[in-house]
């Protein structure tokens, strides 16, 4: 039986929000422990401004807080950061990126540039590859 269900773990990276600035939106610390596989799944809404842009960073540590936090490198990630990011033109779209390196904590954050209207977007994590299954829901 294929089941994706009972070997995942889904949590929120970055709420939902509504951005009318350039502030970052820095996600939640991902503790990665028990899984062997990570995907951010980004989400997009309605993005107003006619020339903003949204910069994805995968930074990975350590540190349950994350106090050490670097950038992850491309070697470290499926897909790139670019992929992942999106434009004002990319209303209701979705994007991926995945990570595969060996640190223990991972966060997304997502940089609006150029934005002075509602931009709406959120993301979760999906950790797979459980040592345990089947994993609890929720």
């Amino acid at each position: 039986m294929r089941d994706l269900f009972d070997n995942v773990t889904v949590a929120r990276a970055i709420a939902p929000v509504s951005v009318s600035d350039n502030t970052a939106q820095v996600g939640q610390v991902i503790d990665r422990q028990g899984y062997s596989s990570l995907t951010f799944g980004i989400c997009a809404g309605s993005l107003a401004d006619a020339d903003a842009t949204f910069t994805v960073l995968v930074e990975h540590g350590d540190t349950a807080n994350l106090s050490d936090a670097a950038a992850a490198p491309d070697s470290d990630l499926l897909g790139t950061e670019a992929l992942a990011s999106f434009t004002f033109a990319d209303d209701n779209a979705t994007r991926k990126i995945g990570y595969q390196g060996a640190k223990r904590y991972v966060r997304l954050t997502i940089t609006p540039a150029n934005n002075a209207s509602a931009a709406l977007f959120g993301a979760v994590a999906i950790l797979g590859h459980a040592q345990l299954a089947p994993t609890s829901n929720p």
